[in-house]
């Protein structure tokens, strides 16, 4: 199980697990930003206390993932299948995104 904490604005927003490879993911909000009044940190993961299920990566963390030569090029350094789109979001981790929104490792 890999897990991911999600920040907006550098503030812990909640928490991205894949609960096996190819067997669905999971995001739930951290009630301690829910009761701060944190925002959405998208338009299609509205703050729940639920927590939301997919059978694939939710399409708002998938579109954080570099495309095309980027990722062809990210995959083939750090060995990783271009399909595994969770591996290619944790391998990013922690990098420079473009947007309020970021990932980073559970230490």
């Amino acid at each position: 199980m890999r897990q991911l904490e999600v920040y907006n604005n550098d503030v812990p927003a909640g928490v991205l697990t894949e609960v096996a490879p190819g067997a669905g993911y999971i995001f739930r909000y951290n009630e301690s930003y829910i009761a701060a009044g944190g925002v959405p940190v998208s338009v299609t993961l509205p703050l729940q206390r639920e927590q939301y299920v997919s059978d694939h990566l939710f399409p708002f963390f998938s579109n954080m993932i570099p495309e095309g030569a980027n990722r062809k090029i990210i995959c083939r350094s750090l060995k990783i299948d271009e399909n595994d789109l969770f591996g290619v979001l944790y391998a990013m981790a922690g990098k420079d995104t473009i947007g309020a929104v970021n990932v980073r490792r559970i230490a």
